[in-house]
């Protein structure tokens, strides 16, 4: 599957291997998390209003549009947060995770 980003730069930064939703993918050094994502997929989450997906709208942490989960539940801004090798993202919440915490 095509990303919606190509990287044109800096393409000789160390590799970092994470997941999303089960999908072993990887980003280099350096990236954030929606970057190293949305190179190897279209978007981020799905809408909550629409079948669209979403790929984050502000792309500078003030919109709330790039929220995802980590495996074992706390949330992250996936437009500020850097890419860490082994990272185990998920675009919902983990199963059993409470609605009040989302």
């Amino acid at each position: 599957m095509n990303g919606r980003l190509v990287r044109l730069a800096e393409t000789a930064r160390a590799p970092v291997a994470f997941t999303f939703d089960g999908e072993a993918l990887t980003g280099l050094e350096g990236d954030t998390v929606l970057t190293a994502i949305l190179l190897s997929r279209r978007g981020l989450r799905q809408a909550e209003f629409g079948p669209e997906p979403r790929a984050g709208f502000c792309l500078m942490g003030a919109c709330q549009d790039c929220w995802i989960w980590q495996e074992d539940g706390p949330r992250l801004r996936a437009c500020s947060t850097s890419l860490e090798a082994g990272m185990r993202l998920l675009s919902q919440a983990p199963q059993g995770w409470p609605e009040s915490a989302a």
